[in-house]
């Protein structure tokens, strides 16, 4: 017998396998204002967490919370207000006073939102992390607070052929 190339029958090993690597829990930033507006809390800690030395940098963390703080503090104090005379009118607009309260929350957490976003494409999805918004069940059972998480990419595996 010949040479394989000869005959046009090439043997190809197979790729080396890969070990599957497993992606660390999300991080929980949570809310600790003393205030908090339908589980929307006035402040998120913006104490550097331990997870993330050598992903990222700390002013680039605390400048990202810092933002969100800002933003929260000027806009949690004001929907306090609006639901204060939410509650003062209920009972003469049968609780059509409480809408005003309602989407102002909302908005509140679609800016948060579209914050967080523009965050993400401008660094944090470059240092495979992704940060979001989310609801999570608070340790008493009835209630929900809002928290920030930090996800972990996967990375890419830049020599795996197409």
């Amino acid at each position: 017998m010949g040479d394989p190339y000869d005959e046009g029958i090439v043997e190809v090993d197979d790729p080396p396998h890969h070990e599957i690597s497993t992606r660390p829990e999300p991080l929980r930033i949570r809310g600790v204002g003393n205030v908090t507006v339908f589980g929307l809390s006035n402040r998120f800690n913006s104490e550097f967490p331990s997870l993330l030395v050598g992903k990222v940098a700390s002013e680039e963390f605390e400048a990202t919370i810092g933002r969100i703080n800002d933003y929260l503090g000027h806009t949690v104090p004001f929907n306090i207000k609006w639901l204060l005379c939410g509650c003062l009118c209920c009972c003469c607009t049968l609780g059509c006073s409480m809408v005003p309260v309602v989407y102002l929350n909302k908005r509140t957490k679609i800016r948060l939102e579209k914050a967080l976003a523009w965050e993400n494409s401008r660094l944090y999805h470059k240092l495979g992390m992704h940060w979001r918004l989310s609801k999570e069940q608070c340790a008493d059972v009835t209630m929900k607070e809002y928290v920030l998480f930090i996800e972990f990419l996967p990375r890419e595996d830049i020599y795996r052929p197409d």
